[in-house]
């Protein structure tokens, strides 16, 4: 029986994933590359520590890795504002899960200020009964730690938590915790390998989550 809601933030809840890639496409244009799915599979769903040291070996890049986030990072902030969107469904979800009773919140690899700024700009920040971030965990995505500790604060073993996720690399993370996992792809995360949940999503009204987040 599912009794909490753990949700991603970037590619699930809103279309940063997106950006990011166009960002992507920018820098390693820059350093003379291409960013293709396989680099970008490497970095998405990970903390910048982790998965940018995997994009310079992998692209063969002579780049100190955190001197590439940086840049990569200001790439994205440049075009933030004007392109963030909720994906599809988020608010009616959000509403339903809140006619269920059900606690959720977010687990995150991005840093808490960039958490806030989204959450605050949507105006959902206070909608969530806790958040985790980058800083908030040892070891990042796929490794479970962060959604170990996401079931500890909802106050519900990792078998009875919902994990929403929209890269191999979250749901990997959720599959080791032994959470629920529904995967809600997006363009860049279709093709991954979800063979370790549940249910593969349309959308985040995918009627087999909202079936099960149903109001008893």
């Amino acid at each position: 029986m599912i009794k909490a809601v753990a949700f991603d933030l970037d590619g699930l809840m809103f279309n940063t994933e997106e950006i990011f890639h166009e960002a992507g496409v920018e820098l390693m244009r820059r350093h003379g590359c291409e960013m293709t799915d396989e680099f970008f599979t490497l970095i998405m769903g990970r903390r910048a520590e982790e998965g940018y040291p995997l994009l310079v070996e992998a692209a063969g890049l002579n780049v100190d890795p955190v001197k590439l986030w940086r840049e990569s990072h200001d790439l994205f902030l440049a075009m933030l504002d004007e392109q963030i969107a909720p994906m599809p469904g988020l608010f009616e979800l959000l509403d339903h899960i809140e006619r269920s009773g059900l606690p959720k919140g977010v687990a995150t690899s991005s840093d808490s200020k960039y958490l806030r700024r989204i959450l605050t700009r949507f105006e959902i920040l206070d909608r969530f009964h806790m958040t985790l971030t980058a800083e908030d965990v040892t070891n990042g995505k796929p490794h479970p730690e962060i959604y170990l500790k996401a079931a500890a604060r909802l106050g519900v073993d990792p078998h009875e938590m919902l994990v929403l996720e929209d890269s191999h690399n979250g749901s990997k993370a959720a599959a080791a915790a032994g959470a629920y996992i529904i995967s809600v792809p997006h363009q860049h995360s279709r093709n991954q390998d979800f063979t370790h949940v549940r249910h593969v999503a349309s959308s985040l009204i995918d009627p087999v989550v909202l079936d099960m987040l149903r109001p008893t």
